[in-house]
């Protein structure tokens, strides 16, 4: 398999260096008229942009661009905005990111409205009482992105929460890190969920004082649910969460967008939608290398076709830190519910397919992301890395972990040794960083949570990731909590990992970019890469840190094309409307096709 090899910064040509045949080259667009951050140290600014046939073809100053101004030149005014290159998805579900979108809201604040069980339950009828005729098509109810450790009762829903609002109807409804979920009794018996299921290897079924189940369902066991639940709404609805996920990317200023875990179905869908030209950004999809290998084997490609592509595998170790489902190599601090004395968490893969599912991609040379949380699933992911090297050779396959929550320093220095490319959740710092503190590793472990200072001492790059569905993808959230690492409550969560904007940004452009194997072409505004560009309402370099989150994406630019613009932002041609369905929409039009 041929690999994308080109040195980060190789491309670093500014103006003044072009080729002489560059320089002659008339411009489709001109951008200038606000600063600039190209992201590449040889340059670190500009005043202006020229772009032709999707491609930089000149960055430097505004005289620079005389050169490349003709007839039909278009200047775009950045009016004072602040342009750089678009972002790049480190780790997210953009087609599981529609579930997100065209459901009921059910996050906290700032995200939404939900902070009780009442308030989950009113949202939730709100939601019935706008899709009433979609509802009585489909038979199904969804709400997504409750969290318990924001609930005033520290307590997942129980479907006699979920009755109160319907017991005629099934409902379901998806934890904010989508490794748990509640169903209403409707919904268990619609899945076949009673006192007698057997427990699927890798999941929890909670039951009730009288032995029947409570709703409550973790991991393996919450997946089979959703699957059965989710396979009526058909081709025609996954189509839709693909469109209106990667809309909802584009919407906060991601150009290549990641569907971090899909089956076979899932990539065709996308591959469909793709080429019938609804997808606004790029979409790097990942298999799981438990499900088909032969599929990754057959798809795999370094290049994008109608803006997808098949980029390697994903492997699932464990679950979420804030659901206590991580694997930890020690006892949780203050777990909150019912755990057994010394609880660490579990795995939801064996070790066996883990280290086979490793040593397979090295020997296919396909890249591999997994899903690593707890310091005992870590130990067990570098361990499979370290027998596969030893098996099978040097190479430049870019093995990434993904999230890593509670990374001890000594992984992070073997991950260095091992050519691992950390993909971290800072976002975790803000969403969840008071909950660590208090009950999933303690005060002293919490400030070490997403720990890039360590992996900065190291020289390593690393990326940054949203995880959506599990947050918004919220670009700006996730450079505040890499700067700042503020928690809801105020706390600062390790000072010592705090980092800079221009390293945060990387963390957000061109070091995902490499991570992909893709920054020869992305990640950086220089000669000879796409035109992908985000448009901010501010310089994210001259303002106060602790406003980060406050500046707003105004307009995304694919290979120099408009696929949003917010309200009031600078205008240009070939914008993409976002989505405006429901996801039970969806599922009635699904129903009425089959």
């Amino acid at each position: 398999m041929t690999r994308l090899t080109a040195t980060l910064g190789g491309l670093a040509l500014t103006t003044v260096l072009s080729a002489p045949l560059l320089a002659q080259e008339i411009a489709d667009t001109i951008y200038s008229g606000g600063p600039i951050l190209t992201v590449n140290d040889a340059a670190p600014r500009a005043e202006a942009v020229a772009v032709k046939d999707g491609r930089i073809i000149a960055v430097g100053t505004q005289a620079d661009m005389l050169a490349h101004q003709g007839d039909t030149t278009e200047v775009f005014d950045l009016d004072g905005r602040a342009m750089l290159p678009g972002f790049v998805d480190s780790h997210g579900h953009a087609v599981m990111g529609g579930l997100q979108a065209l459901s009921a809201n059910l996050l906290a604040p700032p995200d939404g409205e939900v902070q009780d069980i009442a308030s989950l339950q009113d949202t939730l009828r709100a939601w019935i009482a706008d899709n009433q005729a979609a509802i009585e098509a489909s038979n199904l109810i969804v709400g997504f992105g409750y969290d318990q450790s924001q609930l005033a009762e520290l307590r997942h829903p129980t479907k006699d929460d979920l009755d109160a609002v319907s017991k005629d109807v099934p409902i379901i409804i998806v934890h904010q890190s989508g490794h748990f979920g509640a169903a209403n009794s409707a919904a268990l018996a619609a899945a076949d969920i009673t006192r007698e299921t057997p427990i699927p290897p890798g999941g929890v079924i909670r039951y009730a004082e009288d032995g029947a189940p409570n709703g409550v369902l973790e991991e393996n066991a919450f997946f089979l649910v959703l699957g059965k639940l989710m396979g009526g709404i058909g081709e025609d609805g996954f189509k839709a969460f693909a469109r209106a996920g990667t809309q909802l990317w584009a919407s906060f200023g991601y150009t290549t967008a990641q569907e971090g875990r899909a089956t076979p179905q899932v990539a065709e869908i996308a591959r469909a939608v793709a080429a019938a030209g609804e997808l606004p950004v790029d979409l790097a999809i990942y298999p799981d290398v438990l499900v088909d290998r032969d599929y990754i084997l057959a798809n795999q490609s370094d290049t994008y076709e109608n803006g997808v592509r098949i980029a390697g595998a994903k492997l699932t170790i464990d679950g979420s830190p804030q659901g206590f489902t991580a694997l930890r190599d020690r006892p949780y601090y203050d777990p909150v519910g019912t755990y057994p004395p010394g609880y660490k968490g579990y795995a939801a893969a064996s070790e066996d397919q883990i280290n086979d599912a490793i040593a397979w991609a090295f020997e296919n040379n396909i890249q591999i992301l997994t899903h690593s949380n707890g310091e005992g699933a870590s130990d067990m992911l570098l361990a499979a890395i370290k027998a596969a090297e030893a098996k099978h050779g040097l190479a430049d396959r870019r093995p990434v972990l993904i999230h890593g929550q509670f990374l001890r320093e000594d992984q992070v220095a073997e991950m260095r040794d091992l050519n691992v490319f950390p993909s971290l959740f800072p976002m975790h710092t803000f969403y969840w960083g008071d909950w660590h503190r208090d009950h999933t590793v303690g005060p002293i472990n919490a400030d070490n949570i997403s720990p890039t200072g360590w992996v900065r001492e190291r020289g390593m790059m690393f990326g940054t990731h949203h995880d959506a569905p599990v947050a918004f993808p919220d670009s700006m959230r996730v450079l505040s909590a890499t700067v700042t690492r503020r928690t809801r409550s105020g706390d600062i969560l390790g000072p010592h990992h705090r980092v800079d904007v221009i390293t945060a940004l990387k963390a957000m452009t061109l070091w995902p970019a490499y991570q992909h194997f893709e920054e020869d072409m992305k990640g950086s505004i220089e000669v000879g890469k796409v035109a992908d560009f985000v448009i901010l309402s501010d310089d994210p370099t001259a303002v106060d840190p602790e406003t980060l989150a406050e500046i707003k994406v105004q307009v995304t630019i694919k290979r120099d094309k408009e696929i949003y613009r917010a309200p009031g932002g600078p205008q240009k041609a070939d914008l993409i409307a976002p989505m405006g369905h429901h996801i039970l929409d969806v599922a009635h039009a699904a129903t009425r096709s089959n």
